[in-house]
């Protein structure tokens, strides 16, 4: 539990440029705690977050309690949500996706590793991919696969799943890779694996639709002139970020044949990256996950709450 030598915090000099000195940061994915100290050492008091047990724990030994707050929870659940909200930040930051050290724990069922368990939950409770696996419905596997893994052969691979659970159920990462062989061919290999199985991850952990309900939710809890960061990982998550971060920057969001303003005619403060900042070669060669790395931020207008 205490060795956090490959932990390495992505992006890590990028966002302490653009956000060099907040005071109160609710780091929404603790993970190992590498960006929480980062700020905390700049003086900041932190409001650490994360489903996963595990992660609260390693960060505790490693963080101790000194200026520093844990909540053990989704970061899009309402309890959460609210606690965010009456810790008043002025940083609000999102490491989106999973952890190196959540990739590398077969238990946790996140990676296409043989024998791993088919389970991908963050927060350990709710449904597991085995039981999404078993009780889908073709239709909607297929539109899991066509919308959160971009796949072309999205019905083929669905009919394959619902084919084989028939006569054995999914259990281990052995079990969906065979599937994705099957109906993709001899030709499909791990980049095919690890688009699938994140697929599954992000239905698992309603990860796009609780981030796209929770953002208004972080902008309106920051203090004025507070930031919302947010590393991506996935082409949705930041596709979600980017448009959100988009209208919240313009005066006018009514659409364009519209003769007369009836939205709230003002931005709610202005995005600080026009362009998603991504890592250099060097961090990549250091960090190899950082390569799909994507930051965005938005700062909120310094007069008053970012509400609409």
């Amino acid at each position: 539990m205490t060795n956090f030598a490959h932990h390495d915090p992505v992006l890590a000099a990028e966002l302490l440029a653009l956000v060099p000195a907040p005071t109160r940061v609710v780091d929404g994915t603790l993970g190992d705690g590498g960006h929480a100290a980062l700020f905390r050492a700049r003086g900041a008091i932190i409001l650490g977050v994360d489903q996963d047990p595990d992660a609260i724990g390693r960060a505790r030994v490693r963080l101790g309690d000194d200026r520093i707050e844990y909540h053990q929870g989704s970061t899009y659940d309402p309890g959460t949500l609210d606690r965010i909200q009456g810790f008043g930040p002025d940083l609000i930051l999102l490491d989106l996706g999973v952890s190196s050290r959540q990739l590398d724990d077969d238990r946790l069922g996140f990676s296409f590793r043989p024998g791993a368990a088919l389970d991908m939950r963050m927060s350990r409770t709710g449904p597991s991919a085995a039981d999404l696996l078993a009780e889908a419905g073709a239709e909607e596997l297929a539109t899991w696969l066509r919308e959160y893994a971009d796949e072309p052969k999205s019905r083929r691979l669905a009919a394959e799943i619902v084919r084989r659970r028939a006569n054995h159920a999914f259990e281990t990462s052995d079990d969906l890779v065979n599937a994705i062989r099957a109906a993709l061919g001899p030709r499909s290999g791990p980049g095919d694996f690890a688009r699938i199985f994140q697929a599954f991850r992000i239905v698992v952990n309603d990860e796009l639709e609780g981030l796209e309900r929770a953002l208004p939710v972080f902008r309106d809890a920051l203090r004025p002139g507070g930031s919302l960061a947010v590393i991506s990982y996935h082409s949705g998550e930041d596709r979600l970020v980017k448009n959100a971060f988009r209208d919240w920057g313009s005066a006018c969001v009514c659409p364009p044949h519209q003769m007369m303003c009836t939205c709230r005619g003002r931005p709610l403060g202005r995005v600080l990256t026009r362009r998603p900042i991504v890592a250099g070669d060097a961090e990549v060669a250091r960090n190899p996950r950082a390569r799909s790395a994507k930051l965005r931020l938005f700062q909120t207008d310094a007069n008053g709450r970012a509400e609409e």
